[in-house]
């Protein structure tokens, strides 16, 4: 594929991409607290922090499947984050505020540039980012998970679809160059076809084919490849009736 095509197939991507949690038309650049061209591995030890803005995410995600497999419910306190490993439990203080809530990690996202984290509803009433709907926030990882795969691989998300045949179009594409190109589906009422390239074995190497696969696109974005990854299904999964019960995830380790 020649360098003019893929540019023309990573545009598609970010004029199609339906990103989760989005609600709010003009997302800020933070930019990054680490030196120009460099990222650290994600670290999971206790301590590690992190800087940037957080968003929250409930309908129509609410009752759904979350990238760990299990039920997202919105009145846990649980999240999303792109590296961190599920189960992590990480710390979120609210910088303008000072309020803190804990949080467990069960899922991927969110998928737009300058955010670091996607709250449950619960978790952005405790720190009170419900009316903003995005806010600075420290995050600290204060458990690790008590079982962690040991060998992680991580690939590169280069757009989301509520589409799946734009997905489709843009995996075959991309399939003449790299290997592997999955697609992933993020389950909702309406699901979001997510497009992943490449299987490499640290985040360094991921983040260097980011760079590769960007050409200044903003929907590209390094993510972990978790074991239970939610493939995406033949139809749409049906949508949660009012009232139905939904199995909560612990809110507490």
């Amino acid at each position: 594929m020649t360098r003019t095509r893929l540019h023309a197939a990573l545009a598609l991507a970010l004029i199609a991409i339906v990103a989760c949690g989005r609600k709010h038309a003009h997302v800020a650049h933070v930019p990054s607290t680490h030196p120009s061209g460099t990222k650290p591995a994600v670290a999971v030890a206790p301590g590690y922090t992190e800087e940037g803005v957080a968003s929250w995410y409930g309908p129509p995600y609410h009752g759904r499947a979350a990238a760990d497999g299990e039920i997202y419910d919105m009145e846990t306190f649980v999240a999303a984050h792109r590296e961190m490993p599920f189960n992590t439990w990480l710390r979120v203080t609210n910088l303008a505020n000072a309020k803190t809530v804990d949080v467990r990690i069960i899922d991927r996202g969110p998928f737009v540039r300058g955010r670091i984290i996607d709250l449950s509803k619960a978790a952005a009433r405790q720190i009170d980012l419900l009316g903003p709907g995005t806010g600075r926030v420290r995050l600290e990882v204060i458990a690790a998970p008590a079982d962690i795969p040991a060998n992680d691989f991580y690939a590169v998300q280069v757009g989301a679809f509520a589409v799946r045949t734009n997905a489709e179009r843009l995996r075959d594409e991309l399939s003449k160059k790299y290997r592997p190109v999955q697609l992933v589906v993020k389950q909702a009422s309406a699901p979001l076809w997510r497009v992943l390239v490449g299987k490499e074995s640290s985040v360094a190497a991921a983040h260097q084919l980011a760079t590769e696969l960007s050409s200044g696109s903003n929907s590209v974005f390094v993510v972990r490849l978790d074991q239970t990854i939610v493939k995406p299904a033949d139809n749409p999964p049906v949508a949660t009736l009012p009232g139905q019960a939904i199995a909560p995830a612990n809110p507490r380790p």
